[in-house]
């Protein structure tokens, strides 16, 4: 059989060009090379190996070595990231990349034991129960993050700013509803968490449920992206067709010009052309500048916040029949004008870092009232004298949602006054 394939070979070798030979004969002896590797660390290595945890291992490393997006699944992982993207699986509910040997946290997700523990985007996590990150893969550091549902595991983060500390997270399942909604006074609110299968249903369902809501008194709306780590292409596409009438949404292109593809927006704005805000930060990645980039690009909303994460490429999942998968970059994505956000991310419109606002009240200054013979102001209908009157609790917790919606509110006083 041996000689078999030996003569196969010689005889193809034969039929190839030189510079093709010459090649196909360096890829022979780097296979070579592997197989010889692989045999030694079998026979001599000081532990007893398991080969298939080897080429597993190698495999990885080869994908890994690419780009941090890259990676191979097993089984378990092939089904574990399956579930993910149907909304619903079990684990800590945080987002991470590998960078410079470290965990990198991308967001938390909201409503989950990282969220609820304090995590931030761009926490770097150096140990898992008290075992150094460095060394390990990005596939191997999730899988120790995984476990069974109601256990405890200790993370050591290294946050900028601070000396580096500990903190518990108790495994769940993470159940994840992908769009909320709520009423900020005549403006809407719409947050997306991530971008699953469920998506673009729960958009339409959330903006139906605030149109009714506020039925023609609704200013706007403002669409918070922030620390969402993206997910699926197609989703992104419909989230934003969902604002745009027309005209390109994001284009990618691979190594092979032919397999290019764009995806364009068609008829029809759930907001029926009302101001939009949309609310990105560092954690803000994928999908979400997708949209970010398409609206911005079309001039359809307004990007307020910070820089976003600059993850401008896509991954294909390829099925490894009776294997898993392997999780491959083939693509880089590009906005409307062309631009790749690659490492750059998408820059806002109003760049408006998060906040804490306090109060700045002058003790002892003398007011109107405290004069002597001064006039006596005429009440309002509620019993006041029409001045604002804005204590503690009325400061905003959420300094750039704050922002976000006074935008709104001038947008649509603007666009109300130049009607009219």
């Amino acid at each position: 059989m041996l000689k078999t394939l030996t003569v196969g070979l010689i005889s193809l070798s034969l039929l190839m060009p030189v510079t093709a030979r010459a090649a196909a004969d360096d890829t022979f002896r780097q296979l070579e090379l592997f197989g010889d590797i692989f045999e030694r660390v079998r026979n001599f290595y000081v532990d007893e190996t398991v080969d298939e945890e080897l080429i597993e291992a190698a495999i990885n490393g080869m994908l890994t070595s690419l780009d941090p997006h890259s990676s191979y699944l097993n089984e378990k992982n092939f089904r574990d990231m399956q579930v993910q993207t149907r909304g619903e699986f079990g684990g800590l509910g945080i987002e991470v990349t590998m960078e410079q040997g470290l965990v990198k946290v991308v967001s938390p997700i909201d409503d989950t034991p990282a969220a609820r523990a304090g995590l931030q985007a761009n926490d770097f996590i150096t140990h898992l129960d008290g075992t150094q990150v460095l060394g390990l893969s990005l596939a191997e550091a999730v899988e120790r993050m995984r476990g069974k549902i109601n256990s405890d595991i200790v993370l050591t983060i290294r946050r900028e700013g601070v000396e580096p500390f500990d903190v518990t997270l108790t495994r769940d399942v993470v159940r994840i509803q992908s769009v909320r909604s709520r009423v900020e006074g005549d403006v809407g609110y719409v947050r997306i968490t991530t971008f699953n299968e469920q998506t673009d249903t729960g958009l339409d369902r959330e903006i139906k449920k605030l149109r009714k809501e506020l039925g023609g008194d609704m200013r706007g709306l403002v669409l918070d992206l922030r620390n969402n780590p993206g997910g699926l292409l197609n989703q992104a596409v419909r989230v934003s067709d969902a604002f745009l009438d027309r005209g390109e949404i994001v284009s990618t292109r691979g190594r092979d010009e032919n397999e290019s593809s764009r995806f364009n927006a068609t008829a029809g704005d759930l907001l029926d052309g009302l101001p939009l805000v949309v609310l990105i930060n560092g954690g803000s990645a994928s999908a979400s500048e997708i949209v970010a980039g398409a609206l911005q690009d079309h001039r359809r909303a307004v990007i307020l916040g910070t820089q976003s994460f600059g993850k401008g490429s896509v991954q294909t999942i390829i099925p490894i029949p009776g294997h898993g998968a392997m999780r491959l970059t083939t693509a880089k994505y590009y906005t409307p004008s062309g631009t790749s956000i690659q490492q750059t991310g998408i820059t806002p419109d109003i760049d408006v870092p998060q906040s804490r606002i306090e109060s700045l009240e002058v003790a002892g200054r003398t007011r109107e009232s405290d004069l002597r013979n001064a006039l006596s102001g005429e009440l309002g209908p509620d019993g006041d004298n029409g001045a604002a009157q804005v204590g503690e609790n009325d400061t905003p917790a959420d300094y750039q949602l704050a922002r976000a919606v006074d935008l709104i509110r001038g947008i649509s006083l603007y666009s109300f006054n130049t009607v009219n």
